[in-house]
């Protein structure tokens, strides 16, 4: 895929979604598992033929190889549609890198060719119940080496696709009279496994989404499912969530602007006291608030996602736009709410759902207060005796050479 053919693979994405995904969400979100099992796999056998699969992934474990700043572009339009992240074959992105480079080769055969194509989804567990997430070094679930196995034991929650995922990488206490950050590590553990079990589904706002409670209980696996070395789970864990927020923030863009756009269109054709809700000053400054926000950080995170992509960490970029695009969604998806007004509350609309999702958006993958505090620690540590201050320049400023994911 060459480097300037993001903004056509961005256009047939969004035509994809707008024809053929956004009509069938209602049945995704309420219609009975089987039946919306069995339209999602349509769609990705759908988006297969065209051409749309895994834009991100590398081309050696079955993707489409789109540097990683194009592909960034892209996927602010599947984040219109909460259901085209795995329509298209996005949603285990993550996963499937951090395996790339982490895994043993015997479980990279084996399990990360389906993985890619779509065969499951992937499935994740870090936080556990009664346990400050904000604090993950609290984390209680244990695993002993016992000859050549993993021993595991403990409790996890909000794990997301348990149900349909051949496998979870789980976060796991393994080290003793070591640094907290480095006593964890990550296990895949299959789901099919002697002591796996699910507890429960939970709904998050009213929404069956697929946030697991697990139990493992004794579960026994080989010590080659051990996730890249000892000690090391943190590591790994931000080198997977640097790029998984921008992630997040070009999707919440995607919401955003879909809202953004519902709105306007709702303001030019309603009328109400004689003239056009558009005509009315509250309601421009509804849209120039929401134009002006959506824009900013949209800046924003192309600045951090550049940055990131010439080898930069982009600690505090990537932090400020957690917080500030999480915000944004919120924000632009209850202004449109608000001009449709008792419709927008309803399912007639995607905006009662896009806003139930956009506030999760300030609690997963770490709550806002957590990257407030730790960014604001970080640079005010740089404005001490002899420091240079803060100076975040421009990725445009930026020389070392581009990667590609």
């Amino acid at each position: 895929m060459t480097d300037d053919s993001w903004a056509e693979l961005r256009q047939r994405t969004l035509e994809f979604i707008e024809q053929l995904i956004y009509p069938l969400e209602g049945r995704l979100a309420a219609g009975p598992r089987d039946e919306s099992r069995s339209l999602m796999r349509g769609l990705m056998r759908q988006a297969k033929e065209a051409g749309l699969w895994a834009p991100g992934h590398p081309v050696e474990i079955g993707g489409q190889g789109m540097p990683f700043l194009d592909y960034v572009r892209v996927n602010e339009v599947i984040g219109r549609s909460h259901y085209a992240m795995q329509a298209l074959g996005t949603l285990s992105l993550q996963d499937s890198l951090m395996l790339r480079q982490h895994a043993s080769e015997e479980w990279k055969e084996k399990y990360l060719a389906p993985l890619v194509a779509g065969e499951f989804v992937p499935s994740f567990a870090m936080t556990e119940p009664g346990v400050s997430s904000s604090d993950p070094t609290q984390l209680q679930t244990r695993a002993v080496l016992e000859g050549d196995q993993w021993r595991i034991s403990g409790r996890k929650w909000f794990t997301t696709g348990a149900a349909d995922a051949a496998y979870t990488t789980v976060m796991c206490r393994t080290e003793s009279d070591v640094p907290p950050h480095r006593a964890f590590s990550m296990i895949i553990v299959p789901t099919s496994t002697p002591g796996y079990r699910i507890v429960r589904d939970y709904p998050v706002l009213g929404m069956e989404e697929g946030h697991y409670e697990i139990e493992l209980n004794d579960v026994l696996v080989p010590q080659s499912n051990l996730v890249g070395e000892r000690g090391q789970g943190f590591i790994i864990a931000q080198q997977r969530l640097g790029p998984g927020r921008i992630f997040h923030c070009m999707r919440w863009l995607g919401q955003a602007q879909r809202a953004f756009d519902l709105m306007c269109r709702r303001l030019n054709e309603r009328v109400a006291f004689g003239s056009p809700l558009a005509e009315k000053q509250l309601m421009q400054q509804h849209v120039f608030d929401s134009a002006a926000e959506i824009h900013a950080v949209r800046c924003m995170t192309l600045d951090a996602a550049a940055k990131l992509d010439r080898g930069l960490q982009a600690r505090d970029e990537i932090a400020m736009i957690k917080v500030v695009g999480a915000r944004m969604v919120t924000q632009v998806t209850d202004r449109a709410i608000q001009v449709f007004g008792a419709e927008g509350l309803t399912p007639l609309q995607p905006l009662e759902r896009m806003f139930r999702h956009a506030r999760e958006a300030r609690i997963y993958d770490g709550p806002d207060e957590v990257h407030i505090q730790s960014t604001a620690r970080r640079m005010l540590r740089r404005y001490g005796p002899d420091e240079p201050g803060v100076d975040f320049g421009t990725a445009d400023e930026l020389v070392p050479p581009r990667r590609k994911a």
